[in-house]
């Protein structure tokens, strides 16, 4: 057993809802306190939304839209121009900046410095990027995202494709203040392990040895998500069996990386955007079944989230 879990068998034995190592809304409110009357804008958040290619624009935007319900101030996304411009005509809401071509390669990088860099400055450092959703598996983009994610110091949020560019490439993640939300596929593109077949308490050992290993904080989404820091180890239980819909994954990439704008660690970051992914996928199952998806599991995200008169 990994010397850094501690506890696993314990957790596994009182793995259920109610279990003191369960994720539950009482971290919610921890998070959300009612804003000062003098809060100005990007107090609670300004989020970088990094991806989308040609083929995919999609991603992007709903993990945009989920951020910006899950109380995050601004959301600005950064995409090839297609894309971008999708993602433009989808909502007033957003602000986007295009790239030139069809998908984004190491000829951009300059530019998302900058403009991380502009994000750290408008925000007084209240801020976070969200990298990978859509983004393309390419040689070229793989390149881009590791050459970005090695030169920046803001709080991080890497999924889907931007996990996928990891490979190989783990070390330039090493130490900084960034969650990965993995499934099951991108956890073995990332570490070269499978969690087929094993047991939950195994998943939880394989998780937090693999999260110690790579410095990093690790959420491994599942019937029954797993968080790990390497040393804490936490359990979702929160979603339902409609939640195998395109894009819910990226819905609480967004969630995670609204959350990381605010200045919540990646760890708790990850716990509160799995419980209010989960439950806000139950709110939807509920009213809608089968007809479910993630723009209706986005609009339930408020009704989640601690309710305070303003």
């Amino acid at each position: 057993m990994n010397k850094n879990i501690k506890n696993i068998k314990d957790i596994k034995k009182k793995s259920t809802k109610n279990s003191k190592n369960a994720i539950d809304k009482a971290l919610l409110k921890d998070i959300y306190k009612k804003r000062d009357p003098d809060s100005r804008k990007y107090d609670f958040g300004y989020l970088l939304v990094i991806g989308g290619s040609h083929h995919y624009c999609g991603a992007s935007y709903l993990s945009a839209l989920a951020a910006l319900r899950s109380g995050c101030d601004m959301v600005r996304v950064i995409a090839p121009r297609r894309a971008s411009d999708v993602i433009a005509g989808y909502s007033p809401n957003l602000s986007t900046v295009p790239l030139e071509g069809s998908i984004v390669e190491i000829k951009h990088v300059d530019t998302l410095i900058e403009e991380t860099n502009v994000l750290e400055a408008v925000s007084g450092g209240k801020c976070a990027v969200l990298i990978g959703g859509g983004i393309s598996r390419s040689p070229e983009t793989k390149e881009a995202v590791v050459s970005y994610l090695s030169q920046v110091n803001v709080p991080l949020v890497v999924d889907a494709e931007g996990i996928h560019a990891l490979e190989g490439n783990q070390a330039v993640i090493a130490g900084k203040k960034l969650l990965l939300t993995p499934h099951a596929y991108e956890f073995f593109v990332l570490t070269g392990k499978k969690t087929d077949g094993l047991t939950l308490e195994q998943k939880m050992e394989l998780v937090a040895g693999e999260a110690a290993r790579l410095q990093t904080t690790i959420l491994l989404k599942g019937k029954i998500d797993i968080l790990s820091d390497g040393g804490k180890t936490m359990l979702g239980h929160t979603g339902n069996a409609l939640m195998t819909k395109g894009g819910l994954g990226d819905t609480l990439a967004g969630i995670a990386g609204a959350l990381m704008a605010r200045g919540v660690d990646p760890f708790a970051a990850g716990a509160a955007a799995a419980y209010i992914n989960g439950a806000a996928g139950e709110a939807a199952g509920r009213k809608l079944g089968e007809g479910m998806t993630a723009t209706d599991v986005i609009e339930m995200i408020p009704g989640i989230l601690p309710g305070y008169s303003y």
